[in-house]
């Protein structure tokens, strides 16, 4: 059991028989009537987002998530398919469950997946990944004084802001949480 007092963003709970995490929270005291807690919850298995309010110090029950470490291992259709590499047991996710964090997922990659009893719910992804430069404008010598920004394609299709003397074929880190440039490999 969690208080309501203790949400924060990410923490999951046990409402009407399925999982939701908190998005958003925050703590209300009116001048007049008892505290109470304004939430915003988004379904883990639908996706659906839902507004709801508890009375600060109520207790609902928190989801009990297991964490595995498992392989992306190939897409097949619309399902990205993963697979524990010590009980060679497999787990599908659809497009719509993995999301935008597809755009970072290779094959052969180790990603978190989320299980709630023995449903596969959602992909964590690792902060940083490693990923070829496929597409890129070359950087024009000279253009560096202002440390300026060009788009580049990744290998597995995302698109984000590299600085202007990374070229095509180059590795790079990147950050999953905001699609940020932090470096050479």
């Amino acid at each position: 059991m969690i208080s309501s007092n203790d949400f924060r963003p990410g923490v999951s709970i046990e409402l009407d028989g399925s999982v939701w995490k908190v998005v958003e929270f925050l703590h209300v005291k009116p001048g007049k009537g008892s505290a109470f807690v304004r939430t915003k919850l988004k379904n883990a298995q639908s996706g659906s987002v839902m507004e709801k309010t508890f009375r600060a110090g109520e207790t609902v029950p928190q989801a009990n998530l297991e964490k595995r470490t498992m392989q992306h291992t190939y897409k097949e259709g619309d399902q990205f398919v993963f697979m524990d590499m010590e009980t060679f047991e497999e787990a599908r996710l659809t497009e719509a469950q993995v999301g935008d964090r597809s755009k970072y997922l290779k094959e052969e990659m180790e990603v978190n997946i989320l299980y709630w009893n023995t449903t596969v719910l959602d992909v964590e992804l690792p902060t940083s990944v490693v990923l070829e430069v496929v597409e890129t404008d070359p950087g024009v010598k000279g253009d560096t004084a202002t440390g300026g920004t060009k788009p580049a394609i990744l290998e597995t299709g995302a698109q984000i802001m590299v600085p202007l003397f990374i070229s095509i074929g180059e590795r790079i880190k990147v950050d999953t949480r905001n699609d940020s440039y932090l470096g050479r490999e």
